[in-house]
């Protein structure tokens, strides 16, 4: 069968052969047994209910073997044989080229290359799905490929719900990941509601299928970077030289190295995964692979001496180093973690004294144990975070929950207050006041037609828009567009491109409207071979409801509320958007955070250029308003500048009281 017969089948006809395992390719860890007899039956009639009764007693056995040797069914015999990689659009069946769309975002997200653990269908994150199983997988993709502009797909938490009727104007697809009842969204109800096969962990995006490989991660971590130099180094003073210690090189985390290359620094990044640190230095993404402790230290004195500028990625724990440099008196300029810990039981984080092998079986045979030398390990941490800290480290969280796990685990993190961390999140200190609250966050788009040609242009376009908007913008944000146009400028040198042919850059609302405005004409006057994607990270200015990350910096209590996220994503929904999406879950862990984006295909269409900017412009302002609600005067200032350009738009602005009006009171 060709590559659109195979897609066009959907479940196939015949019962395919059981594939063996392959261990040529990154596997998620096995998840602990939470199922109860009668709960494995549950959860093998709901697997079996997609395939064919006489199926059925085979099919059954070999769900309980997965069921039982991974902790979930993934239906591996039904993965398709084809290459899984994002192909031209015009090489997926379709009756809607929106939908193509689509389906060359999620053949992205499970492309080897890009994804985590490609055949559990995990893009990053540990736990991070575009679907629950194969299944699903293939009868989405047969969905998409008969669909039409009349119609929008219902997928739920990777379960495709069916086709309904709805208009032109409708979005294609609504996603939705997680939505628990909020009294049953602690962390062991993900792993018995997903081992039961009825919701997913859709992480922010994979499960929206707008992951663009580790691209969009490093140019957020380069910004977070440069400006955490910023504020540790004198006026002038330069990077080179100078340290940025972290910890992962797995799914998004991966991208570190690259950034702290790009922001002029000293990276060391420390993987206890050799297969995750391997991988990224055989992609460019680090220099150096070190195994010893005693080089590493050897190596570090060496570059700082120099003051270099190299990426080195230590084969072993974070906590040995950060424990090690205090000892050898190396001061560490910025410091942060990029471990999954928001997945802290199920190998998203692992404790210092287990060799990755002895703590993946210990996850399998004994998790309570596991958990124990997980919080040991996150409090010596702390403590050794806290030593460099005195001696004048700057460390942030990097919205990974580990400030929140460490103070679970009983860590000494917590400010004089009792309430707040004595380490700030990067959105208080960083994106925050500097970025989102201005409107700025990380847009992003993918060229259809496959070809680095297309995404040249782009670039291109993209530069010379921001260039001609910083000339009459406000001093408030000339920072930011000009680290954007050195980061376009010197995109393609950089080698970001993992998987599809994607660009990412923060953008206020201005600044995504008309970007997307010239690539639409691009695309219509055909200097754009094929039609272009429009996404964004949820971590955004609107998209994303998160206490200890994205809205962190909110200071008026609504901070816990995930208003902004559900009008966010119902907003896009009918102002334009392709496809939408809502999470519960996303980086800092399930019950913790509520996020939601969108996809918006252009097409070089008068249509096309009338819903990017209804649905941009909001998309946006959206957030601003909520932010300046809370009184971030940086959000203020953006929503009033907003205001004063389009008369159509008018937003409720908060009084402010003085201090000594409430002090008297008490």
């Amino acid at each position: 069968m060709t590559f659109k017969e195979e897609i066009l089948q959907g479940i196939p006809a015949q019962l395919p052969v059981r594939k063996p395992y392959d261990t040529t390719v990154s596997h998620a860890p096995i998840r602990k047994q939470v199922l109860r007899k009668e709960e494995k039956k549950l959860s093998l009639r709901n697997a079996l209910r997609y395939f064919p009764e006489q199926w059925h007693q085979e099919l059954a056995a070999e769900f309980l073997e997965e069921l039982e040797k991974y902790g979930r069914i993934y239906m591996h015999r039904f993965r398709p044989d084809y290459a899984m990689y994002a192909r031209p659009i015009h090489e997926y069946p379709h009756k809607s080229i929106h939908a193509a769309a689509i389906m060359l975002m999620i053949q992205n997200n499970l492309d080897p290359a890009v994804a985590q653990h490609p055949h559990e269908l995990i893009t990053y994150g540990g736990n991070g799905a575009v679907f629950q199983n194969w299944a699903q997988y293939l009868l989405t993709m047969q969905y998409l490929a008969i669909m039409t502009d009349e119609q929008t797909l219902n997928i739920y938490s990777g379960h495709p719900q069916g086709l309904f009727p709805s208009g032109a104007t409708a979005p294609r697809v609504v996603v939705t990941n997680g939505m628990m009842i909020p009294n049953y969204s602690t962390p062991d109800d993900w792993e018995k509601f997903n081992a039961l096969g009825v919701t997913q962990y859709g992480q922010m995006t994979a499960g929206s299928y707008m992951y663009i490989g580790p691209q969009g991660i490093v140019h957020g971590t380069t910004i977070t970077v440069m400006n955490a130099f910023r504020k540790q180094l004198k006026t002038g003073e330069s990077s080179k030289g100078k340290i940025f210690l972290t910890a992962g090189l797995g799914g998004m985390s991966g991208a570190q190295p690259k950034a702290g290359n790009i922001a002029g620094c000293i990276t060391i990044c420390a993987e206890v995964n050799p297969a995750a640190a391997r991988k990224r230095h055989a992609q460019g993404w680090v220099d150096e692979l070190i195994e010893d402790l005693s080089l590493l230290v050897e190596r570090v004195k060496d570059a700082k001496e120099k003051q270099e500028v190299v990426s080195l990625a230590y084969l072993g724990n974070v906590v040995d180093v950060w424990e090690r440099f205090d000892k050898e008196g190396i001061f560490i300029e910025i410091g942060s973690d990029q471990t999954s810990l928001h997945n802290p039981w199920s190998g998203g984080y692992y404790p210092v004294g287990l060799s990755f092998e002895e703590s993946n079986q210990l996850i399998a045979i004994n998790p309570e144990l596991f958990k124990q030398k997980v919080q040991e390990s996150l409090r010596r941490h702390a403590a050794a975070v806290n030593r460099h800290c005195a001696k004048g480290s700057y460390f942030f969280d990097y919205g990974n929950a580990f400030l929140l796990e460490c103070s679970r685990a009983g860590a000494d993190v917590m400010a004089e207050n009792g309430i707040d961390f004595k380490y700030p999140s990067y959105v208080q200190d960083i994106l925050g006041p500097m970025c989102f609250d201005y409107g700025f966050g990380p847009f992003r788009w993918v060229c259809t037609s496959a070809n680095p040609k297309d995404l040249q242009i782009t670039d291109r376009i993209a530069k010379e828009v921001l260039a001609e908007i910083k000339t009459t913008a406000p001093a408030e944000i000339q920072q930011q567009m000009q680290d954007n146009i050195i980061w376009i400028e010197n995109a393609e040198e950089n080698k970001l491109v993992v998987g599809s042919q994607a660009r990412i850059l923060y953008a206020d609302a201005e600044g995504r409207a008309k970007i997307a405005l010239k690539f639409n004409e691009a695309i219509k006057s055909g200097e754009l071979s094929a039609p272009v994607v429009l996404g964004r990270d949820h971590h955004d200015v609107s998209g994303t409801d998160s206490p200890f990350r994205e809205t962190s910096n909110i200071y008026d209590g609504s901070r816990f509320t995930a208003d902004m996220a559900i009008q966010n994503v119902i907003g896009d929904s009918f102002r334009g958007a392709t496809w939408v999406s809502i999470h519960n879950g996303g980086g800092v862990g399930w019950g913790e955070v509520i996020n939601g984006g969108f996809g918006m295909l252009l097409d070089g269409t008068e249509a096309a250029a009338q819903k990017l900017q209804n649905m941009l412009f909001y998309d946006v302002n959206n957030g601003i308003a909520r932010r300046s609600w809370a009184r971030n005067k940086e959000a203020r200032f953006a929503i009033e500048r907003e205001m004063d350009r389009t008369p159509s738009l008018k937003i409720t602005l908060p009084n402010l009281v003085d201090d000594e009006t409430l002090n008297n009171l008490f």
